[in-house]
């Protein structure tokens, strides 16, 4: 795999566009042509090289293609957005959009990352050594797909509205999220490690959360069921299991209704 280094040497006066700064744009070319590469300041076209000092080379397709980002990126947005392998990491904080629509590959953020992170993921890998913003893994608003693929995992805390409109894929928080988990959600499993605060679950029809700290307030279609013993990627434990949204409507398979399951541990 060949390796091409990134590191900021001006920041932008607003926010840079930088959706080039994946594999897929950079395989097959050299660090001059990589620097002639397309970003954008509002509607202002610019260099990649205008904002970064280039260097190494790239691979010959996105798979053999690493890049390693330095510097202050927290108004740099896009950086990974559609890649569909090789390898991305940053080292630093990023603004929004990180991993947005990405098929496959990984990124790895040894910092913090502002909004829709891994928005609309379809497959690959998004690690974030820190906090994620708001609307992680979610639908674009407007958009009624959210992540559908892939593995997310936040070291750290996240925001609100993180999968919304998910339907395949796992997202898992090391720490604490803030209001609406997997609002319409149609799948996939969520993993919180800490403690989440209201609005879980609302209007969600098929997929899993599990919980290992408290809830603040239980959405109101969502109703106890049993207590099981859950033993998955590492976590054991005793879970209380609710099954809603009640209020939704409920697709059948095998002649059973499918119903969205929040675990809450209750017992290490």
């Amino acid at each position: 795999m060949e390796t091409v280094t990134l590191t900021i040497k001006n920041q932008p006066e607003l926010y840079l566009e930088a959706d080039t700064i994946a594999p897929d744009a950079f395989a097959g070319k050299k660090a001059e042509e990589i620097a002639d590469l397309p970003v954008y300041v509002g509607r202002e076209q610019h260099r990649l090289g205008d904002f970064f000092e280039v260097s190494g080379k790239a691979g010959a397709t996105p798979e053999e293609t690493k890049i390693v980002v330095g510097g202050d990126l927290s108004r740099v947005k896009y950086i990974g957005m559609k890649m569909t392998g090789g390898e991305v990491v940053v080292n630093g904080n990023a603004d929004m959009y990180v991993g947005a629509w990405m098929q496959g590959g990984k990124i790895t953020v040894n910092g913090n990352v502002d909004a829709f992170a891994g928005t609309g993921m379809k497959g690959g890998e998004l690690v974030i050594n820190g906090n994620a913003g708001n609307y992680l893994g979610a639908a674009y608003r407007g958009d009624w797909r959210g992540m559908q693929g892939g593995k997310i995992t936040v070291i750290g805390n996240a925001g609100s509205d993180i999968g919304t409109f998910m339907n395949g894929g796992e997202i898992v928080i090391g720490g604490d999220v803030d209001v609406h988990v997997a609002t319409h959600a149609e799948g996939g499993k969520i993993v919180i490690k800490g403690n989440a605060k209201s609005r879980l679950g609302g209007q969600m029809v098929e997929g899993e959360i599990y919980v290992l700290g408290s809830i603040d307030l239980m959405m109101p279609g969502f109703v106890y069921r049993e207590d099981v013993d859950v033993d998955m990627d590492g976590i054991k434990g005793r879970f209380a299991l609710y099954e809603g949204d009640l209020g939704e409507r409920h697709r059948k398979r095998k002649g059973q209704t499918i119903y969205a399951k929040l675990y809450q541990r209750i017992e290490a």
